[in-house]
């Protein structure tokens, strides 16, 4: 199995900066400022004797130096000690490398919309169908519950027509919908939207 690299995965819809360290990643976030996302890796460094910042460590002085930044912690494998290890420091999700690269995304997601995430491999429960809508995409669905366009849309919350389509996007393939119209019934039927 080849696994893909946090970069490969998230670059096409993310402006990703790498550090090889949590000590270096700390200095990126006070250096350049703010973030929406760290992904920090669990496992500490090959001479754990140069750095005393890594895993849980690196979460809590992340979260220090600005609280709010949403946190996935990424671990070499689905462990459940790993997961609680690092949603006790502070993370938001917790995705395991061996994960496919979607689970990654998912976790990503949920992070910058400030909602929890744990692998399914780990233990996490997969959402039903709409379950795991962000609060972004519940107001997009609502709106075109009401009968809004696309345009509308952005108009009324102030994003551009493409963002909004990439949200419809992601909402219809989280609720498993055909169109627009599938997706209000499938959100109005799991009381998603009123």
């Amino acid at each position: 199995m080849v696994r893909v690299g946090v970069r490969e995965v998230l670059a096409d819809r993310y402006e990703v900066e790498e550090t090889d360290s949590g000590k270096n990643a700390l200095q990126l976030l006070t250096d350049v400022g703010d973030f929406d996302i760290a992904i920090v890796d669990m496992r500490p460094p090959l001479d754990s004797a140069s750095s005393s910042l890594w895993g849980s460590a690196t979460i809590r002085a992340l979260l220090k130096a600005q609280p709010g930044l949403g946190i996935v912690a990424h671990g070499d494998r689905p462990e459940r000690h790993l997961v609680n290890e690092a949603i006790a420091a502070g993370a938001t999700a917790f995705v395991a490398k061996s994960s496919p690269p979607e689970e990654l995304g998912r976790a990503v997601e949920a992070a910058a919309d400030s909602e929890t995430f744990i692998d399914p491999a780990a233990g996490g429960r997969r959402p039903r169908a709409g379950q795991s809508l962000t609060n972004r995409q519940r107001e997009i669905l609502a709106l075109f519950a009401d009968g809004n366009s696309t345009s509308q849309v952005a108009r009324k919350l102030g994003l551009s027509a493409e963002t909004v389509k990439t949200h419809t996007k992601q909402l219809m393939a989280r609720l498993r919908a055909r169109d627009r119209a599938h997706a209000v019934a499938i959100g109005i039927r799991n009381s998603l939207i009123d």
